[in-house]
């Protein structure tokens, strides 16, 4: 039988996989479709989805439906990180964008220290340092002049302020939640963020020429409608009642690793050995969080 730490693991494995291909695809449409329009109608066809799911589970949502105003800050951030992730893939590259993304469990160990007073040992601050060192190596291309000459290039530096936002989640999920179950917490967010984003992203959809747009853009709505905003959220929900939360977003460190094999099946090149060793140094940080549950 799988216990309850487990599965939050197996969670955070789907997790990270599915994010990933996010990286690949938005970097294709990013330029094509304004972030914000193309936020507001994934949240809308995922709520849809989630929704639609409730209703055949027959899930009671009268419990979270009580104090509905908390789900207008997650709601927020959970918008706001989709439409500054599209902004900043304007301009960086998927791999380094999803390098920016695994900086997130050293900011959510943060922000769960702050949120829920969750400590950390030993073992799982090294990881995290390790992880991002391994992060920095791939944002700066391995090349130790451009890190002291902090050439970070615009659209990693309008990401980062979205992962800010996203390591916020797992520790303010765990801290308004009321025993909701996943689903109908994501359902919930999803809402939230379409209250806040609806008027300020509806008129950038109404100017839209959806028509004329190519066929990648719909793959990369339905995507990350479906993939990376539904599922995913109900993923981490899932995973951050049965984890920390350094430990639920310690999975973004595989990220890397996957928008490179996503990379690789649209045909794009195999990155320099010394990136690639950067990914590698992220994957033994996971590793070591993994090696060790109890947190002090």
């Amino acid at each position: 039988m799988l216990t309850a730490p487990l599965k939050g693991h197996l969670a955070m494995l789907g997790f990270s996989a599915l994010v990933a291909g996010s990286f690949t695809l938005g970097a294709r449409v990013a330029n094509l479709v304004d972030p914000a329009a193309l936020t507001l109608l994934r949240f809308v066809l995922a709520l849809v989805v989630t929704s639609l799911v409730l209703v055949v589970m027959r899930t009671d949502v009268r419990g979270a439906l009580q104090g509905g105003w908390r789900w207008l800050l997650p709601g927020a951030i959970y918008a706001g990180y989709f439409v500054l992730m599209f902004e900043g893939l304007k301009t960086a590259t998927p791999l380094s964008s999803a390098a920016v993304f695994t900086l997130s469990p050293i900011l959510s160990a943060g922000f769960g220290w702050w949120l829920l007073r969750q400590g950390m040992t030993r073992r799982m601050a090294f990881a995290l340092a390790i992880g991002a060192f391994g992060a920095l190596w791939v944002i700066f291309r391995g090349e130790i002049a451009a890190a002291l000459r902090l050439e970070i290039g615009r659209g990693e530096v309008i990401y980062f302020i979205g992962c800010l936002l996203h390591a916020a989640l797992p520790a303010l999920m765990r801290r308004i939640s009321r025993g909701e179950p996943p689903m109908l917490a994501t359902t919930m967010m999803l809402t939230g963020g379409l209250v806040v984003l609806t008027p300020w992203a509806l008129p950038k959809v109404l100017a839209t020429d959806w028509a004329a747009l190519p066929g990648i853009v719909w793959a990369t709505l339905g995507y990350t409608a479906i993939c990376t905003t539904a599922m995913t959220a109900a993923l981490m929900q899932y995973a951050s009642q049965r984890l920390p939360g350094a430990k639920v977003m310690a999975y973004t460190y595989l990220v890397p690793g996957w928008v490179i094999a996503w990379e690789l099946a649209f045909g794009a090149q195999t990155p320099p050995g010394l990136v690639a060793g950067g990914v590698g140094i992220t994957v033994l940080a996971l590793l070591l969080l993994l090696k060790d549950e109890r947190v002090s």
